[in-house]
């Protein structure tokens, strides 16, 4: 399997279970593995974190690109970055259904963005179902928050600490809880 056949896979929201696509998944885990422990394992200026993330997701990470290690990742190859996105400690991306954040981004300690998920029948369970996750532009998640499956988070949107957002999110509005809900608006003043 190549990344394109795996990528349209995703992108068509297919089960992915065929004893090829796992065999992949496990290649390209661990291939994510070597990268990130390099990335994790010493001390790197901000250039050489960004060109081990460039290797890592297989294209160029703009230089406006900030990345406070230790960061994880299974894939790594459906990661989209814009510019001026920051990512704190500890984050977790599970990215196989794709994750992509939106410029000035700000992503706070032990967020984890989870793109797969499995059905609830037992003989169910060992097939993942991908989905993206997009934030738009200047969207801050705070700390421990999780994102799952298939969400989109609008423009100038907060996600509160400790949330879990299960459902979209519109733009310049506050959301926090388990489930996340929405709390409040982003009021913006007029110039």
């Amino acid at each position: 399997m190549t990344r394109e056949e795996f990528l349209e896979l995703v992108r068509r929201r297919e089960p992915l279970a065929a004893e090829e696509v796992r065999g992949y998944m496990h290649e390209m885990s661990e291939r994510a593995r070597r990268i990130t422990f390099e990335i994790n394992g010493a001390y790197h200026t901000p250039e050489e974190l960004r060109a081990l993330l460039s290797e890592l997701f297989g294209r160029e990470v703009d230089p406006s690109v900030r990345l406070f290690p230790p960061f994880y990742t299974d894939y790594g190859q459906n990661i989209h970055l814009g510019r001026g996105v920051f990512i704190n400690a500890c984050c977790h991306f599970q990215d196989h259904g794709g994750v992509t954040l939106g410029d000035g981004c700000q992503i706070g300690h032990d967020v984890v963005f989870a793109t797969l998920d499995h059905g609830l029948e037992p003989e169910e369970r060992a097939t993942t179902r991908p989905a993206p996750i997009t934030l738009g532009r200047n969207v801050w998640v705070g700390s421990h928050a999780t994102i799952l499956r298939g969400v989109r988070i609008g423009d100038n949107a907060v996600v509160a600490a400790g949330a879990v957002v299960t459902k979209d999110v519109p733009a310049e509005v506050i959301v926090g809880g388990v489930p996340a809900r929405i709390l409040g608006s982003i009021h913006r003043e007029k110039r």
